[in-house]
């Protein structure tokens, strides 16, 4: 399969399928085989048929293959279909991490390359086929490493980036005559070949043999029933050493599947324990936030109590005086202000909900709620937060709200704590820039929200130090930060992003340039 000769790979290919069968074992990795040659020979109709049967197989065994998913990624670039490939892609690169299965790793990276080298995203293409180079390496994967060197000769040929097309180029030379030494190749199929002559020289000389020995009867008999008892006790040698050695090898597998599980709860663990931080973090710089918002209220409740305190008193020394008409207008203005005492009262209330719903756990519920006021009032809580950390910082905050949206229905706590993130960022780039810049500059921080095609669209922009095109890939990657040590722990972008495209169904992506700002686009289902 390997060196293009698919037809005798095909014929092999079925030959271990039918004796894996033979020995009663279902034998799903010979299907997948015999679609991934069916693949390259542009058979897809075939090879779905194998994947298909592969497919239930696993089902029955409750396995989970990246391989598989491989397979189907492959056949979808033949049809052209890009996107549904990229999807099979990604879940296997899903699978292949979670059981640490690194081979299968290497190959879907280097599908992904290879999809975004035929779309023309050559920069995603050269990160995706660094990534599988790097595993290919870490498993001495020779045949992963020369399909993402290949791959890498070819971007960088694209991109006019001579030095390093020269320097995939000789390594990818290097491996092919490492991997596909045709006259190597050739060697081993004369040497089978010579096998079968030889298997058939000895079946003739035995055939010769037993017409001699069938002319003395009585001693032909003999050796025959000699040579029958020679092979069952053979085969049932060979039997007891099989079963020994599966034996083993089922042992060691079990002991290796432990320690890989152990390692993944812990991996899990520590993971459940980053993210809880990072939300811990976002609900410190939130309360700060609210500290301030909430004074306001609460000034207003202290001051108009202490207003209806003394009009109370002058309530009392006209009622004395019996001034029943003064009465009745200074009760109205006491009134009056237990109106607004009662509605600050009730917003200083709304905003230790907020606080409170943001800081519990998320039970994944969808309600209707109004996005725009959701986003004027977290932009306006990270400010507050950015400011308690520095008096010195001052922004401008611009909104511009669509009023036609209405209500969406989004898991509101979760949809806060992306924007609260967004809106963090944006201002802690302002303020970086700022500490650079001359007076003339005016930190300032966008939200726009907008009713697009059937989408809700949120644009949270800035003006500030921008983000270096070299990364912009990776910031929705877990652990990645630009900030200094002990500022950032790199999971507040990754986790708005899971927030958004796995629970909303949603997208999100960053538009930037350095020194002049950054702009994240959301765009969420209107339902």
């Amino acid at each position: 399969m390997d060196i293009g000769d698919y037809r005798p790979a095909l014929k092999y290919g079925f030959l271990s399928k039918n004796l894996f069968e033979s020995y009663g074992n279902d034998g799903p990795l010979q299907s997948e085989i015999i679609a991934r040659i069916y693949t390259l020979t542009n058979q897809t109709d075939s090879a779905s048929i194998y994947i298909k049967e592969a497919s239930d197989t696993l089902k029955r065994h409750k396995i989970e293959s990246g391989y598989l998913q491989e397979l189907l990624g492959d056949i979808e670039v033949k049809k052209k279909n890009y996107k549904e490939a990229l999807n099979y892609y990604w879940s296997g690169v899903s699978i292949a991490i979670n059981y640490m299965n690194f081979l299968d790793l290497a190959y879907l990276y280097n599908g992904i390359a290879q999809l975004y080298h035929e779309t023309g995203n050559i920069d995603s293409s050269v990160y995706y086929a660094k990534e599988a180079l790097n595993v290919s390496r870490f498993t001495s994967l020779k045949r992963g490493a020369f399909d993402a060197i290949s791959i890498l000769t070819k971007d960088y040929k694209l991109k006019n980036r001579n030095d390093s097309t020269i320097k995939y180029l000789e390594l990818s030379i290097s491996l092919n005559d490492s991997l596909f030494n045709k006259e190597k190749t050739r060697a081993i199929q004369n040497l089978s070949f010579n096998e079968q002559l030889q298997q058939q020289e000895a079946e003739a000389a035995r055939e010769k043999l037993r017409n001699q020995l069938r002319i003395y009867g009585l001693i032909a008999g003999l050796v025959t029933l000699s040579i029958i008892t020679f092979i069952l006790l053979r085969n049932n040698y060979q039997r007891r050493k099989i079963n020994t050695l599966l034996q083993h090898q089922k042992e060691e597998i079990e002991t290796q599947k432990n320690k890989v599980e152990g390692a993944l709860t812990e991996l899990k663990s520590t993971q459940a324990q980053l993210i809880q931080s990072e939300k811990m973090a976002s609900l410190g710089e939130l309360t700060a936030g609210i500290a301030h918002e909430i004074q306001n209220p609460l000034n207003f409740v202290n001051n108009f109590s202490e207003v209806n305190r003394e009009m109370i008193a002058e309530l009392k020394e006209e009622i004395n005086k019996g001034n029943y008409d003064e009465v009745k207008i200074i009760a109205d203005d006491i009134e009056v202000n237990e109106g607004k005492i009662n509605h600050h009262g009730k917003r200083a209330d709304a905003i230790l909900k907020n606080m409170l719903q943001h800081s519990k756990q998320t039970t994944g519920v969808k309600e209707p709620t109004d996005i725009n006021v959701l986003c004027d009032e977290y932009l306006r809580l990270a400010y507050h937060g950015i400011r308690a950390k520095d008096k010195n910082f001052n922004a401008d905050m611009k909104t511009d709200f669509d009023g036609t949206i209405g209500k969406v229905n989004i898991v509101r706590q979760d949809i806060a704590r992306v924007l609260l993130n967004l809106f963090n960022n944006a201002f802690y780039a302002v303020n970086e820039k700022k500490k650079n810049t001359a007076d003339s500059y005016q930190p300032t921080v966008w939200v726009q929200t907008k009713k697009l095609n059937g989408q809700i669209q949120i644009r949270v922009s800035d003006n500030g130090i921008g983000i270096p095109s070299k990364i912009v890939d990776k910031i929705f990657q877990p652990f990645f930060t630009t900030k200094p040590t002990g500022q950032g722990t790199g999971l507040g972008l990754s986790l708005a992003y899971d927030i958004v495209t796995k629970e909303h169904s949603g997208t999100i992506k960053v538009e930037s340039k350095v020194g002049e700002g950054s702009e994240f686009i959301i765009q969420l289902p209107h339902v």
